[in-house]
């Protein structure tokens, strides 16, 4: 992604949510308008934050529209749609900053022999991570390693944001996803 691609999406993303916060109408574009890498589809998440406290962090996973869409949609869901809180108010948006996160396409892990051979992995890759198991799922970004830098840790609370038992992964009977992401945030 280019340098001048990213401060456009950025500066997307927040036009995004000041337009809807300020009179709840969507921003739209004219895709003539648009260079080739905003036209790619991509799966993206957009993370805002507050006073470096997460305050809404909504995307997908798989690539189902054009990068630029995709930010507007995730901006939106973000700031307006997030379950865990509630929606960001027009006063709130100087304190938030924007991080977005570009994912390259997922990429099923072939099972482990034993719990060992999965922590050293996640370790040394540290990835994005989805994981499912009986029509459950549920997956953290890379960045989340900063919070939970141990493979113990990153699996268990992953498994909780699932809906299971935080051991789950020492069955080694999850279907486990990794992926990587660009990101990239206001400074």
């Amino acid at each position: 992604m280019t340098p001048k691609n990213k401060k456009y999406l950025l500066q997307l993303a927040r036009k995004t949510i000041e337009k809807y916060s300020f009179n709840k109408s969507v921003l739209e574009l004219d895709e003539d308008d648009l260079n080739k890498e905003l036209l790619e589809k991509k799966a993206t998440f957009v993370t805002l934050t507050k006073n470096n406290e997460l305050r809404g962090c909504i995307g997908e996973l798989e690539a189902r529209k054009p990068l630029y869409q995709s930010i507007i949609d995730n901006s939106l869901a973000s700031a307006f749609l997030d379950p865990r809180f509630p929606p960001v108010n027009y006063e709130e948006l100087n304190n938030l900053q924007i991080e977005i996160s570009i994912l390259s396409p997922l990429k099923k892990l072939a099972p482990f022999n034993n719990t060992r051979e999965l922590l050293q992995y996640l370790q040394e890759k540290k990835p994005g991570l989805l994981i499912k198991k009986d029509g459950l799922q549920a997956t953290f970004l890379p960045q989340v390693w900063k919070e939970l830098p141990e493979p113990q840790d990153f699996l268990s609370q992953l498994c909780l944001k699932a809906g299971l038992p935080p051991n789950q992964w020492q069955n080694l009977d999850l279907e486990i996803s990794e992926y990587q992401v660009e990101e990239f945030k206001e400074e």
